[in-house]
């Protein structure tokens, strides 16, 4: 038996052309959207990392430390050494870390393998009781906030009861 050619359906060869020419307009704008994705992930991560240092910070100056730089007294304590002047110091602390936050040096120039900047600066308290310190972690590390614009920062603002 025949078949009919009237019968059979199939797709022409300008619908094929139409639907490749949709397929590969959709991959080029996926692909356009790669860098922009692994931009905002970089960010994140680095935002992520700047708030764990700034939780660090927050809580070794309400516990007040009184380490010598770079010692921990026991497991888990950070060791920045911020020497528990909290109550006399009013000119500001820096604190240089490394991409995974990991304390590098106190003050100074930053080194080499600085990736965030911690500026500590504390104001007078209004009775001895009390203090209050300016917390802003930025990166990269080698930017001054003071004089030019990181690529990013978190500031905070504590208040320290005794």
């Amino acid at each position: 038996m025949r078949r009919s050619l009237h019968g059979t359906t199939a797709f022409s060869l300008v619908e094929v052309t139409f639907a490749l020419g949709v397929a590969a307009f959709c991959l080029l704008v996926l692909l356009g959207l790669l860098p922009t994705g692994l931009k905002t992930q970089q960010a994140s991560a680095q935002q992520t990392i700047a708030s764990q240092i700034m939780t660090v910070l927050l809580s070794d100056l309400r516990a007040d430390l009184r380490l010598p730089p770079g010692q921990a007294s026991k497991e888990g304590d950070s060791g920045f050494g911020l020497h528990g002047h909290w109550a006399q110091m009013y000119a500001p602390d820096t604190l240089w870390f490394d991409q995974q936050g990991k304390w590098l040096q106190l003050n100074g120039n930053a080194p080499a393998a600085a990736t965030f900047r911690a500026k500590i600066t504390y104001f007078r308290p209004p009775n001895i009781s009390t203090s209050v310190a300016n917390i802003v972690v930025s990166w990269p590390a080698q930017v001054d906030p003071a004089t030019s614009t990181p690529a990013g920062s978190v500031q905070q603002f504590i208040a320290v009861n005794r």
